[in-house]
């Protein structure tokens, strides 16, 4: 199933097919994202607008929906970054929106605790991946490498057991978190 989740119309008829092909939703995972890696200074409108899109109007809008139609003791997982632990340049649009999120996971966790449904977020470190190397080159991708306890940028295999944690039943008294898995980095 695809859709283009900046448009909210299109969030809930991907929560549709999903009821229809699946009977019920018991689990989101919102990867949602897209970066910008540029001075505050040089940031455009719609490159900002853009980043608030994608990283905080989505994600309040599919956990808004998630909230409605997850099955009780289900699980939501917002996937943040580290960036927003840390102080840095150049990420200030993207680090303030994915910032929002981890906000809202908060809220919700509040909101929808009571029927069993718990709501994280996870903020990996640098990732090796496509989404990380096109606003990057070699001098910063070894200076975070070398941030790291293990001299390496983290890979999705790294990531994905902390998101295999929090969307099992074992994971039913976590809740309200971001939890980061940066190898130490932050």
């Amino acid at each position: 199933m695809q859709a283009d989740l900046r448009n909210v119309s299109e969030i809930k008829r991907l929560f549709d097919e999903a009821e229809n092909t699946f009977g019920k939703v018991d689990i989101l995972v919102n990867t949602a994202g897209t970066m910008l890696k540029k001075p505050a200074a040089e940031v455009e409108e719609d490159e900002y607008d853009q980043m608030f899109n994608i990283h905080t109007k989505t994600a309040f809008f599919l956990m808004s929906e998630a909230a409605k139609r997850v099955q009780d003791g289900g699980r939501i997982v917002n996937i943040s970054t580290t960036l927003t632990s840390v102080t840095t340049g150049l990420y200030s649009v993207y680090a303030g929106a994915k910032a929002a999120s981890e906000q809202f996971v908060k809220m919700i966790a509040k909101e929808i605790g009571s029927r069993g449904i718990t709501v994280n977020s996870i903020a990996p470190g640098p990732l090796n991946t496509s989404f990380f190397y096109p606003v990057e080159n070699d001098h910063p991708i070894d200076y975070l490498k070398h941030m790291s306890v293990h001299n390496r940028l983290g890979e999705i295999s790294d990531v994905l057991p902390a998101i295999k944690f929090l969307t099992s039943p074992e994971a039913g008294w976590v809740t309200a978190q971001n939890i980061r898995v940066n190898g130490g980095m932050f």
